[in-house]
């Protein structure tokens, strides 16, 4: 049967795993492979796994029990492998580079923010600040203007919305990575602008929350800043 793989820790770790369990239906008994340096955490895999709420949760629990007794690399969920010496071989494999991630994590916790703008009051904006797209607009809605001008202005008010997007990314990054370790950013998606990760020392979360809620009131009420954390630091392994 296929291995599957929750997390990294030292051996030092206390590795606790008292009443919890693993994946699967019905689930599995969670265990430890290790190494002199390292253990990961694992449990025999399911058959057909997929990403429902149990398991998820199953997941996610095994990594804040870790998270409360020390330092974790964590692994997304559905991470497998053939069997635990393939395991054990990986941590005698990548030892040093483990053991440097851990170090970057220790005593710190992932905070993700997402961050949009409502998207009429960017319009808005656009037509009060540029005197282009302004006039554009007034000969569309007088109808004195040509059948190309609603294109002409739909492509220079895509154009400043990214522009401005750009501005506002970098406007928050600046404002909040001060506080962190270290950052990084994904593909917003939807109506987002910001898509980023934070890895926050837990000495300085206090600092970090304060400096979000700051930044939140200081773009004021059209902005929609949506922080989720403590998390596992996912985005770090």
């Amino acid at each position: 049967m296929s291995v599957y793989v929750y997390s990294i820790v030292a051996s030092t770790h206390p590795k606790d795993l008292d009443d919890l369990h693993g994946v699967g239906d019905p689930p599995s008994t969670l265990r430890t492979v290790g190494t002199k340096e390292l253990f990961a955490v694992v449990s025999d895999a399911p058959e057909e796994l997929r990403p429902k709420r149990r398991d998820l949760s199953a997941h996610q629990a095994v990594q804040e029990r870790l998270m409360a007794d020390g330092t974790v690399l964590p692994l997304q969920f559905g991470f497998t492998t053939t069997d635990d010496e393939a395991v054990r071989a990986v941590l005698k494999e990548r030892v040093e580079e483990y053991t440097e991630r851990l170090g970057v994590l220790e005593g710190c916790a992932e905070y993700h923010l997402k961050a949009a703008q409502e998207e009429e009051a960017m319009l808005r904006q656009i037509l009060q600040e540029s005197d282009e797209a302004r006039a554009l607009n007034e000969q569309i809605r007088s109808g004195t203007g040509g059948p190309d001008l609603p294109l002409a202005l739909g492509e220079m008010v895509s154009q400043e919305v990214q522009a401005r997007q750009d501005r506002l990314a970098a406007q928050v990054l600046d404002g909040l990575r001060g506080f962190a370790r270290e950052d990084r950013t994904s593909q917003p998606t939807g109506n987002d602008f910001l898509s980023v990760s934070f890895l926050v020392e837990r000495d300085n979360e206090k600092s970090f929350l304060g400096a979000e809620q700051d930044l939140a009131k200081e773009l004021g009420e059209d902005f929609d800043l949506r922080l989720l954390g403590p998390l596992p630091a996912y985005s770090f392994v």
